[in-house]
């Protein structure tokens, strides 16, 4: 029933093409459920019988190491290799040339024990020779030696794969950590090995590799496949579900492989074997192709019929619906007009008259909105320019009055590179640098009224960043208003900047003692506020709202107590 009301929901073509389905759908179903069942009948045969010669294959491979495992302790506790390993150049070259020749026979028998094994060899770095089943001039490889070191004395694994060779070793003595005294090993023949792995799915035309699950390496039948990959990332999810035989089928490069894998506990390795799909189903794949033509043409046929009542109705509307969702993004474009008078261009003709009317509308609302924001920074930077000014004359007269010369002409210098800043462009934003040394001159000016009562420290780092203008200087000359114009101790003032994430933050920390809690609290609740009454628009406020107008409303100015006990003003400023 839910199904019925969806597709009553459903457009036009899908509703079509569900009568269309339904009725040819039962028969495709007949007929493609007996051609996978011969087509799984013939897998499940060939994947039990490939499982089968791969146990077969591996079991030997198995019992070969297993009886090179049990043979080889007795080839390292040898007698002569005991005394030339103790020895070495100690002994004359007679007994020495004697003792190599009786450890080459050994090897040589060692070597002659299995078809499997390559080389037998003995690391003695005593005299630094490796002892070869039939060379006598060799030499200590110690890169080899040392990757033929297994990294513990109690080990359960002997393989050592190394520069694509195969070995298994035993170290003299093997109950300990240090370095040992000689080492006997057997090299595998890959090739050997490779040759079996072959011998798995040769008739199939497939191919079989040996994956070694903890290290990584593998020995495969072809060098020239290019499976190895996806195969490792299949054994790699069998090994972590403990699923250590089966077959499953594996897709590659666009092609299906019937996949047989077992897992061996000598070797530590999966044996996988690969076989094409269309080599095992062979004619079931002509018939599974001829099925799915068969579908084609349905689909064709229903597509057919439906045809023109898409071109006629179901295109145009879904033209239609992807131009209001557009819209519903904000993105508005016109349709394009390809219909004639029909109902169709009638509906596509109104709709670009509204996106031209609601684009124009809403063009100048930005704008309006632009202007009026521009217009309220440019007045609360004009209202802060002369803020200093109404003080500067009345100083000056005292200086004059007070017949000090220096002080009065170093203050014209002061006021006039103060209100040179000020007027002398009309940029909104000016390097940080440069708002410093702005605010360093009303910190000079303020010295020569307040004399040596007021010490002042500025620490602030020198970053290549622009910011809005006067929005330092403002900060200070609150801090001589309010906490330096009645108190009467020695005041200390302290500018000093940090580097956060995204920003930087310029803090003013006094020490003065009028601010309690309760103006600091009401300090916080108008910056808080201030957005809501733009019409105060002097001291921390005017800072505060031209930083968020700048950079937005999660920075600003922020007021806690400072640690010298006064204000303390931290100035949050973004780097963009």
């Amino acid at each position: 029933m839910r199904l019925l009301f969806r597709l009553k929901d459903s457009s036009i073509f899908m509703k079509i093409m569900a009568v269309f389905l339904i009725v040819l759908l039962p028969l495709m179903m007949i007929t493609l459920f007996f051609n996978e069942r011969g087509a799984n009948s013939i897998q499940r045969e060939i994947s039990r019988s490939t499982l089968n010669t791969t146990s077969f294959y591996l079991d030997s491979l198995d019992k070969e190491v297993e009886r090179i495992n049990r043979y080889l302790p007795n080839y390292v506790t040898d007698n002569d290799l005991l005394e030339l390993a103790a020895l070495g150049t100690d002994l004359t070259d007679y007994e020495r040339a004697n003792n190599i020749t009786m450890i080459q026979k050994r090897l040589e028998l060692m070597k002659n024990t299995s078809s499997f094994i390559r080389e037998a060899r003995a690391y003695v770095p005593k005299i630094d020779r490796t002892l070869l089943s039939q060379h006598f001039n060799t030499f200590l490889n110690r890169e080899e030696f040392a990757a033929m070191q297994h990294g513990s004395p109690f080990y359960s694994k002997p393989f050592i794969y190394w520069n694509n060779r195969l070995f298994i070793t035993l170290q003299y003595p093997t109950n300990t950590f240090k370095d040992p005294v000689y080492m006997v090993g057997v090299e595998l023949s890959t090739s050997k090995i490779k040759e079996l792995l072959a011998q798995i799915a040769g008739s199939l035309n497939g191919e079989t590799m040996l994956l070694n699950v903890e290290h990584g390496w593998d020995i495969r039948s072809n060098e020239q496949s290019t499976l190895q990959e996806s195969m490792k990332a299949f054994i790699q999810e069998k090994w972590k579900k403990e699923q250590y035989e089966g077959y499953d089928i594996v897709q590659y490069d666009g092609e299906r492989y019937l996949t047989v894998y077992k897992y061996s506990p000598v070797w530590s390795s999966y044996s996988v074997t690969c076989i094409p799909e269309s080599t095992v189903l062979g004619p079931i794949q002509k018939y599974r192709q001829w099925f799915w033509w068969a579908c084609g043409l349905a689909v064709a046929a229903a597509l057919f019929f439906s045809y023109s009542l898409m071109k006629l109705i179901y295109r145009p509307l879904m033209k239609l619906i992807q131009a209001f969702r557009r819209v519903k993004q904000l993105n508005l474009a016109p349709v394009p007009i390809d219909r004639g008078h029909d109902e169709f261009g009638y509906l596509y003709q109104a709709f670009n008259d509204t996106v031209h009317s609601l684009k124009t509308l809403i063009e100048q609302n930005y704008e309006q909105q632009i202007r009026t924001q521009r217009s309220e920074l440019k007045r609360l930077q004009s209202q802060i320019n002369p803020h200093f000014l109404y003080n500067c004359f009345f100083v000056l007269c005292r200086l004059i009055k007070s017949e000090d010369k220096e002080k009065a002409y170093q203050f014209c210098l002061y006021i006039g590179e103060y209100f040179h800043f000020i007027t002398r462009n009309d940029d909104d934003e000016i390097p940080l640098e440069m708002e410093v040394k702005h605010s360093s001159t009303y910190v000079d000016m303020q010295s020569i009224c307040y004399g040596d009562r007021i010490h002042v420290y500025l620490d602030i780092e020198s970053l290549p960043i622009r910011v809005p203008r006067l929005i330092l200087q403002p900060i200070i000359e609150n801090a001589y208003k309010y906490a330096f114009g009645n108190m009467r101790g020695e005041g200390e003032l302290w500018v000093h900047s940090e580097q956060v994430e995204g920003g930087v933050i310029i803090s003013v920390e006094d020490n003065g003692d009028s601010l309690d809690d309760g103006k600091l609290s009401e300090l916080c609740s108008r910056l808080v506020y201030c957005a809501n009454h733009i019409d105060e628009t002097t001291g921390l406020i005017n800072v505060h709202r031209r930083i968020q107008l700048r950079y937005g409303e999660v920075y600003g100015l922020e007021l806690s107590r400072s640690e010298l006990g006064g204000l303390k003003v931290r100035i949050h400023l973004g780097l963009e």
